[in-house]
């Protein structure tokens, strides 16, 4: 099977988040979820979706995947020449030579992001050639569903805090990451849970170290699950391994590049909770690989999903594929229109795991040429 053609489509969809707008995100209004959506398509037909990460660097991210990766990648064939059926191993061997290929481009960043929307749109392929739903090519957990905690928005404001906060826990989540970065608006979201509700803190490396453990320090009343991207640079491994003394559990991953920086974090006793990226660190061939590593070394993998599109989808697979269970992240929003429709919203607290072949979704084009960023 030969592959054809492969675009990225930068998108950006209205979305309403519970409470008055704007939010400011790294000094700017959040106007506008973006997202960079990777379509593969070939000589057979068959098409795959990926998505690769984006956020602020969609522009970055769709431009790597049109200018470097795409060009390496169309005219060459999945899997042995003459063959319509594409196998995992096919996949495997395709994505190590182009990671390969690309590594004076760096192993981080927008054209490894690229690299990871296109993974997750080849293991699509290869589950639509072969029949059989993504989850059930990468493991054997065979998890219907999973459990989604609402991850909120940074809202800055008690009101507006307690206004999402109740809009999430109506719709059925039993579990909250706030990104407040203060122990007053921390205090809030605890003293409105009640006790015994998981309560998670993401900071995005707002502090220094030392600023970091004060902190972790002020949080230990308040029973967090965990306290996510405490610090800047979020690779401080030693730093991290000092934070995690005060007692409060350490969340990072996001910011990491590839697996074997999930391995040096484990290693150094950085983090309590890994937190890989499908769609940043390797797509599915990596993603699986830092799954069974962190569940290898004892640590809990809980992946960086705040997406809506074939990330989420392809996070719901891999966790689905795990014996043991574990959570999947949820940015709680509600958006103007969903690309793939109902697979994309959790319903009581839960993320389905779709049955179809492949991703086991549809993704409507009209939605990504409406919303599409020229």
């Amino acid at each position: 099977m030969k592959i054809t053609q492969v675009t990225a489509s930068h998108i950006a969809i209205p979305y309403d988040h519970g409470a008055p707008k704007p939010l400011q995100t790294s000094g700017r209004e959040r106007a506008n979820m973006d997202a960079v959506y990777i379509k593969v398509e070939t000589d057979a037909g068959v098409v795959g979706w990926g998505e690769a990460y984006g956020f602020s660097c969609c522009p970055v991210t769709a431009a790597a995947m049109r200018l470097m990766v795409a060009p390496l990648v169309e005219g060459r064939h999945l899997g042995p020449e003459g063959s319509n059926s594409v196998t995992p191993a096919d996949v495997t061997i395709l994505m190590a030579d182009l990671r390969k290929r690309t590594q004076s481009a760096g192993l981080n960043g927008p054209v490894g992001f690229a690299l990871s929307g296109l993974d997750i749109a080849l293991w699509d392929i290869a589950g639509k050639t072969s029949g059989t739903p993504l989850h059930a090519l990468v493991g054997d957990g065979g998890h219907e569903r999973i459990a989604a905690y609402a991850s909120l928005l940074k809202l800055g404001r008690r009101d507006n805090l307690e206004r999402v906060l109740d809009k999430a826990r109506s719709r059925g989540f039993r579990m909250f990451k706030v990104h407040e970065r203060t122990v007053e608006m921390v205090a809030v979201a605890r003293a409105f849970l009640g006790d015994g509700v998981a309560l998670m803190v993401d900071t995005n490396c707002a502090f220094t170290p030392d600023e970091a453990i004060a902190m972790a320090e002020k949080f230990l009343p308040y029973d967090l699950t965990w306290f996510e991207e405490p610090i800047y640079p979020p690779d401080d491994f030693e730093a991290l391994a000092r934070l995690r003394k005060v007692g409060v559990p350490i969340a990072i991953g996001e910011n990491l590049g590839n697996l074997n920086d999930i391995k040096r974090v484990i290693a150094a006793g950085g983090v309590d909770i890994v937190q890989p990226d499908v769609s940043k660190q390797g797509g599915v061939t990596e993603f699986m690989k830092a799954l069974r590593h962190a569940h290898e070394m004892g640590v809990m993998a809980e992946p960086h999903a705040p997406y809506y599109g074939p990330a989420l989808i392809a996070s719901v697979h891999c966790l689905a594929a795990m014996k043991h269970e574990t959570m999947c992240e949820y940015f709680f929003s509600d958006l103007a229109d969903y690309p793939i429709g109902e697979a994309a919203i959790p319903r009581d607290g839960w993320l389905h795991v779709p049955q179809g072949p492949g991703l086991g979704i549809e993704v409507d084009e009209k939605l990504l040429e409406k919303y599409r960023v020229s």
